[in-house]
């Protein structure tokens, strides 16, 4: 049965054509923590999942939205779609959080999210995902443009770490283990069909964990490890690369000592060949989760307690609000060039 929810806690992100960003939270469906992804095709059609094995669906940027699914046992952790009709939606899996017994790491829709059928694979076992990102290439197809379709998808947070990828479009699919790179992964970002990264942890312990990113020039065949921080607690969460130059990863710290205060931000100027670590803010509350750049300074953080925006590449930060526990923030641009955007945690905001 459909239920419809308006103004969902959805962050909606509306810019001015000076690029001052207001974010703006949506009425959505009340949940007790954090939402893990949300994704839209246009400014006004998108998606969002959660952990109680919900997806909901918007036609009218966020100002109402419709329960496609409900599926108990299953935490969606991160969906994405190729177009109105083609999506992917894929699970955290089992032995992590209570009271999930859905096993299936991958689910795919025909029909824009009505419903939903498991994904086969080919290769090693995956327990679950984390993110997925889709890369179209352009080609020449008898004297037309057309466009080849790569889905790729990591997973997951608390080992093992797997990769899965599609080159055409999600019909068929093959896994690897990437176990001897990393022990966890949590999210992917490919610039095109062959040069990415993914956020990683070199360790399931947390207590010995350090944040890893790897990089892979040959569509995620190889990977080469490029940052891996020095502390322990720590680990890798959500990537933006505005440029293909400029990019940024969140860095996450678990450490319970209360004098450990600062956190970190990863940022990369060489296409991700190099990074340094940039600091973000001075509090042991405020453990980073999204981050989101419209162009190669002016961008967002979430954190546990609020959000942040740097308008000058990581310089400086000021506090804002996009809620709490703000795990993914996806930047658009339209086909005129505007800028907008969407943001999921607790609630949900638009740009």
């Amino acid at each position: 049965m459909k239920t419809v929810f308006s103004a969902i806690c959805i962050l909606t992100f509306i810019i001015s054509d000076a690029q001052e960003s207001v974010w703006k939270k949506l009425a959505t469906e009340p949940y007790p923590g954090k939402q893990d992804d949300i994704t839209f095709i246009d400014e006004n059609s998108g998606w969002y999942v959660n952990g109680y094995g919900k997806i909901y669906h918007t036609e009218d940027a966020g100002l109402n939205w419709i329960k496609q699914l409900e599926q108990k046992g299953t935490f969606f952790r991160t969906i994405a779609f190729v177009d109105k009709n083609i999506g992917f939606a894929g699970t955290v899996g089992t032995e992590y959080f209570p009271n999930v017994t859905d096993t299936i790491p991958l689910y795919r829709t025909k029909d824009g999210g009505k419903t939903w059928n498991p994904v086969s694979y080919k290769g090693n076992y995956v327990k679950g995902l984390c993110a997925i990102d889709i890369v179209k290439e352009q080609f020449i197809n008898h004297g037309n443009i057309d466009y080849k379709t790569h889905v790729f998808a990591v997973g997951r947070v608390g080992s093992p770490a797997n990769f899965m990828v599609s080159h055409d479009g999600g019909e068929t699919w093959t896994s690897n283990s990437m176990n001897a790179d990393c022990k966890m992964l949590f999210d992917i970002k490919m610039l095109n069909k062959n040069e990415g990264f993914a956020c990683a942890a070199n360790n399931e312990d947390i207590t010995q964990s350090n944040a890893v990113i790897l990089r892979t020039s040959d569509g995620g065949k190889t990977w080469q490890k490029v940052y891996q921080s020095s502390r322990p607690y720590e680990t890798t969460w959500k990537v933006s690369f505005p440029t293909p130059k400029v990019g940024y990863v969140t860095i996450q710290s678990y450490n319970l000592d209360p004098n450990v205060k600062q956190q970190r931000i990863a940022k990369t100027i060489d296409g991700g060949k190099t990074w340094e670590e940039i600091n973000l803010v001075e509090d042991a509350g405020s453990r980073e989760f999204g981050i989101g750049f419209i162009d190669e300074n002016h961008g967002f953080v979430g954190t546990m307690n609020s959000g942040f925006e740097t308008k000058d590449g990581g310089k400086t930060w000021e506090k804002i609000d996009l809620g709490r526990a703000c795990n993914k923030i996806r930047i658009y641009k339209d086909k005129k060039g505007k800028v907008y955007g969407y943001a999921i945690g607790v609630n949900v905001f638009k740009l």
